[in-house]
C-alpha cells in the first residue's frame, strides 16, 4: 500500500460501551426508540437522518439520505416525491433498507423491510404541517428529473409562489410517503479490537405476525 494513501491512517479504536443480549428490549421498536432518544440527547445532528437503499426491478441499487418522520410498531415513515428515482424503484420493488449512522456514539442501526405507500389522509396531514417554503418547493421540483440550470429551478419556484399566493398550498399529485415495515433490525455497537457487538432481531416464523427472535452476529 502506498505511503501517501489518504485512507491508510483512518483508523480509530472503539471503546466507549458495549451491547449485550441483556441490554436488548423484547420489542425492537422500543429498542430503537431508546437508542434514538440517546442519539438526540447526545447532540447528534439530525438523528433522524437515515440512508435509504432501494433497488430497481433488475437489481440495480441506489441510496440516498432521507429524514425519518415517524416510527411505531407498524414501521418507519418518510416522505418524498413518488416519481423520483426512489419512488419509481419502490413501486417496482418495495424491498428496501435503512441505515442510521450515529458515528459519535459509535452506533448504527440497520433496518430491512418493505415500503408500503401511506394513505392520502396521512400524507395530507403531514404536508400541511410543513413550512410553506417546503410545500412550494414540492410543487416546483420534479425530483430526480434533469433541469437545465439553477435558473430553471428558481423560475419553477417563483411560478409556484405566484400560483398559490394568498392561499393554501395543496399536496402535489406526485408527492407522498411510505412506511417501511421491518422484518429485521440490527443494532451495532463499536468495541475495541474491531470486536464490535452486532445484535439482530428477525421475525422467527418469517411472517409479519411472527414473534421477534434475536441473534448475535460476528463483526
Amino acid at each position: 500500500m502506498s505511503g501517501d494513501d489518504p485512507f491508510a491512517g483512518l483508523r480509530r479504536e472503539y471503546a466507549d460501551r458495549g451491547l449485550t443480549e441483556d441490554d436488548l428490549d423484547q420489542d425492537p421498536v422500543a429498542m430503537f426508540r431508546r437508542w434514538y432518544d440517546e442519539a438526540r440527547e447526545g447532540g447528534i445532528h439530525e438523528p433522524n437522518a437515515m440512508v435509504l437503499a432501494t433497488a430497481s426491478a433488475d437489481g440495480r441499487p441506489s441510496s440516498r439520505m432521507v429524514l425519518l418522520k415517524g416510527h411505531d410498531a407498524a414501521g418507519f415513515v418518510f416522505y418524498t416525491n413518488r416519481r423520483s428515482r426512489k419512488g419509481e424503484e419502490l413501486a417496482a420493488n418495495p424491498r428496501c433498507a435503512l441505515l442510521f449512522p450515529w458515528h459519535p456514539l459509535e452506533r448504527q442501526v440497520r433496518v430491512e423491510g418493505s415500503a408500503v405507500p401511506l394513505g392520502a389522509d396521512e400524507v395530507a396531514a403531514y404536508f400541511s404541517a410543513r413550512p410553506r417554503g417546503s410545500r412550494l418547493g414540492a410543487h416546483a421540483s420534479h425530483q430526480s428529473r434533469p433541469v437545465a440550470d439553477r435558473a430553471e429551478l428558481q423560475a419553477a419556484y417563483d411560478a409556484a409562489e405566484a400560483r398559490f399566493e394568498g392561499g393554501e398550498v395543496p399536496v402535489p399529485e406526485e408527492w407522498g410517503g411510505y412506511r417501511v415495515v421491518p422484518d429485521a433490525l440490527e443494532f451495532w455497537q463499536g468495541r475495541p479490537g474491531r470486536m464490535h457487538d452486532r445484535l439482530v432481531y428477525r421475525r422467527g416464523g418469517g411472517t409479519p405476525d411472527s414473534p421477534w427472535v434475536t441473534q448475535r452476529l460476528a463483526p
